[in-house]
């Protein structure tokens, strides 16, 4: 099946938008598909699944980043973080890591930073069902792998000149962009993720602690923590249903307002299990902390101005 390509133009300079391909139409057979449909399970109950609930550090699941295409399956939505074509991309290098990724790293990972959980056990058997999963979505699609960044060809048209684009935005942010974030927040996302971000029903929480004192969404090391990154997922994803809707000003005022919000602060060594039981970490980085004042410093700007108060540390 070709993919086919749409163009919307959004704001200043627009976005290109190609459509994800949908789950191939069968499982595969025998033991195979048995992983196939665990790594599915996996990433759509993360936070409760057996397998990966003690790895978790959040109310999320990879579903709620990754999100359902038309056929129903997790990672086969339109836009920014579909899962189409992911494995043809590995090996591949990260800039993040200095050094080159499997598909598997690539995965595990993700739970250290947007489930503020633990890594992983490589070749454990939760990592091994994502990772078949996630392969699976590239059934019939040509290997070529990235040589610049861990990202599918699909999101490699999306995702660097998107956040390259929100981040010359996002530097010249003030506290009248929080405001209107605020109120634009209240207006569009309220009604799903809860006026105070703590998520409703099935849709996710994207800040603060829950009654019980434990984080609710993605920590300070995640992408979507990332004053641009998280703008250029929300115009290419949100409102659900609606990808590409908000102009570019309207998502960076959003997440600006999201991410000032308080959030669990990123140590990487506190996101890896004790080197006897994970065994070899691959990556060539080994120290690395984020806070949410520590990114809007990244990108110049003073986490006290842009909320008008001195609450955040």
């Amino acid at each position: 099946m070709k993919r086919l390509v749409k163009i919307a133009v959004i704001g200043i300079i627009g976005a290109s938008y190609m459509y994800a391909t949908p789950a191939p139409k069968a499982y595969p057979k025998g033991r195979v598909g048995e992983m196939v449909k665990l790594g599915e399970q996996i990433i759509l109950h993360t936070d409760t699944h057996p397998l990966t609930k003690d790895l978790v550090g959040n109310k999320l699941n990879c579903a709620s980043c990754h999100l359902r295409g038309s056929d129903g399956k997790p990672g086969t939505a339109d836009g920014i973080s579909s899962f189409t074509g992911t494995a043809t991309a590995f090996p591949a290098y990260s800039k993040r890591e200095k050094s080159i990724q499997t598909l598997q790293d690539r995965i595990n990972n993700c739970f250290m930073r947007s489930m503020n959980g633990k890594r992983p056990i490589i070749d454990s058997k939760a990592s091994m069902a994502m990772y078949a999963y996630v392969t699976w979505l590239s059934t019939g699609m040509p290997m070529k792998m990235n040589e610049k960044a861990p990202l599918s060809p699909h999101n490699m048209k999306l995702w660097p000149k998107s956040f390259k684009h929100f981040a010359k935005i996002q530097k010249k942010a003030t506290h009248k962009n929080y405001v209107n974030g605020k109120k634009l927040f209240a207006q569009k996302c309220a009604t799903c993720h809860g006026k105070n971000g703590a998520g409703l029903g099935t849709f996710p929480p994207l800040w603060g602690k829950n009654i019980k004192g434990e984080w609710l969404s993605y920590n300070t090391g995640a992408g979507m923590s990332k004053l641009n990154k998280g703008a250029a997922w929300v115009q290419s994803n949100m409102p659900l249903g609606q990808g590409g809707s908000l102009k570019n000003q309207e998502a960076a005022d959003i997440v600006l307002y999201m991410n000032a919000q308080p959030r669990a602060d990123f140590d990487l060594a506190k996101g890896l299990l004790p080197k006897s039981v994970m065994g070899y970490y691959n990556s060539n980085v080994l120290k690395e902390k984020h806070s949410v004042r520590s990114n809007f410093k990244a990108m110049g700007l003073d986490i006290d101005k842009i909320r008008g108060d001195n609450k955040i540390k």
